[in-house]
């Protein structure tokens, strides 16, 4: 019987030598000489095992620099930069079938199905972020908008992926680019602003109208 990996394999190998699924899964797994009950027993479809590798890349990324030793040093913005330089460069391990992944999905609005399990998980780890930063002062706590920061991020997520399986440039020079210049202008708003001095100052001034009416004015 057949592994969840050389399923996975050969399904890989399928889709990219076709540019197209398999028919069906039992004509998969006839080549691939197992049952449909063999193939049934690690996935449910075929979009489940894409569904399954782009969990384990983004996963595994996550994993993988929550490990290094300069994590804790890093700030929010500095951890958002670390995921996405890692996340890209680990992307090129299978970047056809990214390509083809992406340009295949059902569905042409919204969040791609087979990004349903990434969503989440990275929707947790910008959380993360996002709290320690709010914590420590690093981020602006902004009534309403602070719980829509990890949303900005993942529009961030889906233009870099975007942005990157479209990049001609050498080495994917301007998908570097394109990480660095959004994650810092997207920190760049959820830091404190002279828009937010400003608020802070209307509120105390709200909060002494008294002090205000006994100077005359």
């Amino acid at each position: 019987m057949a592994t969840a990996e050389q399923i996975r394999k050969a399904y890989l190998d399928y889709v990219l030598s076709n540019n197209e699924k398999p028919k069906s899964v039992y004509v998969f797994a006839k080549k691939l000489k197992i049952t449909e009950a063999d193939f049934y027993q690690f996935f449910s479809s075929f979009e489940s095992i894409e569904k399954n590798i782009w969990f384990d890349v983004t996963y595994e990324t996550i994993n993988t620099i929550k490990e290094q030793e300069v994590w804790s040093q890093y700030s929010s913005r500095e951890k958002m930069l670390s995921f996405f330089y890692s996340y890209m460069e680990n992307l090129k391990n299978q970047r056809s079938f990214i390509i083809y992944s992406l340009r295949n999905f059902n569905g042409k609005i919204g969040t791609p199905t087979i990004l349903a399990g990434v969503k989440p998980i990275f929707e947790n780890f910008a959380e993360d972020i996002i709290n320690d930063g709010l914590e420590n002062g690093e981020l602006a706590e902004r009534k309403f908008f602070s719980k829509r920061y990890k949303d900005a991020l993942w529009v961030q997520f889906a233009f870099i992926l975007n942005f990157w399986i479209n990049d001609d440039s050498e080495g994917f020079e301007k998908t570097d680019e394109a990480i660095e210049k959004g994650i810092n202008v997207t920190f760049d708003l959820f830091q404190h602003s002279p828009i937010d001095n400003l608020f802070e100052y209307g509120k105390f001034l709200s909060r002494n109208g008294k002090f205000k009416e006994k100077m005359g004015f």
